[in-house]
């Protein structure tokens, strides 16, 4: 039988995991402050997380943004083409850990750049780049191809090696941030959720990585190297990607590495990006998976 809802697992032991889902619950009631951006005490204030907007409602949620955001050109090792990143600064009197948000098939929408600027609203330093840069026509990114498709097909072009190369120099650039910790983790969605677990392997220096509705690795002698612990967050519709899972839990259950499993009832695909979809069900889902997520965040990278 599939993992029910809002069942956390992790696989360094049946005894563990139940010790570990109250703590999980209750720290996922106490996230970061995800709407004014307030702070006492030079600490994000914990109040509830916030989830960000969904497609429809992110140019509205960026232009009403109290954080400061900005696009910078992130150097790339071997190359005259930098790696365009969108960053976003949270608003606390303290460093904060840096995560890195990986567009989806996409490549770099409004709506990426919206959950970049929730991620900061909790209180992370948000990173998002666009890792088309220089592969679209004249030498653009993301917003310079034509359509949808023809992003999703320039996306498909990028060889995992090259990704793994981009999200290296955007996390060494994150570390160089006078107002960054040491610590850095990565979420990614679609596309990105499976670059997001593909990372987690890659970087062995990584913290933490969550993983939306993104397929797994699919050989388990893949998963050798990973040292980051894992979060994966998918809707119980969405079989196509789901069918992965038990790889993972199985190479990382004799590795005794933490891979911790959510699967929504009812919700397909996608689900944080189309929120209004399904019933309600990508709703809850929404709002389970961003409090899961802040909670993993804080319990890996801190607060």
């Amino acid at each position: 039988m599939r993992r029910e809802h809002r069942r956390a697992r992790s696989l360094l032991g049946p005894l563990q995991a139940l010790v570990a889902l109250p703590l999980v619950l209750f720290l996922g009631g106490c996230g970061g402050d995800a709407g004014a951006g307030g702070e006492t005490g030079g600490a994000v204030a914990m109040t509830e997380p916030t989830p960000p907007a969904d497609e429809a409602g992110s140019p509205a949620a960026l232009n009403s943004s109290p954080r400061h955001g900005e696009w910078i050109d992130v150097p790339l090792p071997g190359s005259d083409v930098p790696v365009r990143t969108w960053v976003v600064h949270p608003e606390r009197a303290e460093d904060a850990p840096v995560v890195i948000v990986i567009m989806e098939i996409y490549g770099l929408t409004d709506w990426i750049r919206a959950v970049a600027d929730q991620m900061a609203a909790e209180g992370y330093i948000a990173l998002a780049p666009d890792l088309l840069s220089g592969m679209g026509p004249g030498g653009g990114g993301t917003e310079a191809y034509a359509s949808r498709d023809d992003v999703v097909a320039g996306v498909r072009g990028l060889s995992s090696e090259e990704a793994m190369r981009r999200l290296d120099a955007v996390r060494s650039y994150g570390l160089t941030i006078p107002s960054a910790s040491d610590e850095v983790g990565v979420v990614g969605f679609c596309w990105g959720g499976s670059t997001s677990f593909s990372y987690a392997i890659h970087q062995p220096d990584l913290d933490a990585a969550v993983v939306y509705y993104g397929s797994s690795p699919a050989e388990g002698s893949a998963y050798a190297d990973i040292s980051a612990p894992v979060l994966g967050l998918y809707g119980g519709d969405d079989e196509r990607v789901n069918a992965t899972i038990p790889v993972a839990e199985e190479a990382l259950a004799e590795l005794g590495k933490t891979y911790e499993v959510e699967i929504y009832p009812g919700a397909g695909h996608g689900f944080l990006r189309a929120q209004a979809d399904r019933d309600g069900a990508n709703m809850s889902a929404t709002d389970l998976a961003w409090d899961r997520t802040i909670a993993f965040f804080r319990e890996h990278l801190g607060e």
